[in-house]
């Protein structure tokens, strides 16, 4: 997947009863991986992020930076996906 600067997708949180989950690779550019509650983390080319299933977070481009990461989803049991509210322009500009 590939971001142009400023590009983000909505808050979101993969489901699983059991396992599932997903798992970043950044493979050029930097983006940013936020969870809710959480600090925005940083991601450059080889950072993975490991997130489990029923975190709530979002990811995309830096603001001067396009961001390409590959998306694996992890095998789980009654897998979904909840797409939820955009991560605001307020929000999104508080990142440094």
């Amino acid at each position: 997947m590939t971001f142009e600067p400023k590009c983000r997708n909505n808050w979101h949180i993969h489901h699983a009863k059991e396992g599932g989950g997903q798992i970043l690779i950044c493979v050029g550019g930097k983006g940013y991986y936020q969870e809710e509650g959480k600090d925005v983390i940083t991601m450059l080319p080889g950072d993975v992020i490991n997130i489990p299933a029923g975190v709530k977070h979002w990811h995309g481009a830096a603001h001067d930076s396009w961001f390409s990461h590959l998306a694996i989803e992890v095998p789980g049991k009654d897998n979904s996906n909840e797409w939820l509210e955009a991560v605001t322009d307020e929000e999104y500009n508080k990142i440094k």
